[in-house]
């Protein structure tokens, strides 16, 4: 059985995550709580923080992003994670990607809402109690104009 519900939560797989990641870190940089409270924003409600710190060391292993430690501010010293060349370019190329997806998606929902009123009929424009008046109105006193 299908479940209609919009506000399930949606579990991205860690390939459609990596595009956006790559996308905040291309407008600032950040550490990686930041950017798992950025992601959230994004709706990625469940980002498990070891996953992402996983993704972020594999995305600097490729040299899509770099990191280096942050020790201004109170606490522990913190990575910081920006997108390097490599990174932009690899955005960019995903973007494309993701708008060739999107007309397919814009496709596969015009089809699917002509399926639909296929099997769920449309309401008239008017009831059957408005065709029977014939457009005449009543006034304040109850008399057809």
């Amino acid at each position: 059985m299908v479940n209609n519900e919009r506000s399930q939560p949606v579990n991205p797989s860690k390939n459609f995550v990596l595009p956006f990641i790559l996308l905040l870190l291309s407008r600032v940089s950040l550490h990686g709580y930041e950017l798992s409270q950025k992601l959230q924003a994004f709706g990625f409600k469940s980002i498990d923080q070891g996953n992402l710190y996983r993704m972020l060391r594999q995305l600097e292993k490729d040299e899509l992003v770099s990191s280096e430690w942050d020790t201004t501010g109170s606490g522990p010293a913190k990575r910081k994670y920006s997108i390097t060349k490599a990174g932009i370019t690899y955005l960019k190329g995903y973007a494309n990607q993701l708008e060739t997806y999107q007309s397919m998606l814009d496709q596969f929902f015009r089809m699917y809402s002509s399926f639909l009123e296929l099997y769920i009929p449309s309401f008239p424009m008017r009831d059957q109690i408005e065709k029977k008046s014939s457009g005449k109105r009543r006034n304040d006193d109850g008399q057809e104009e």
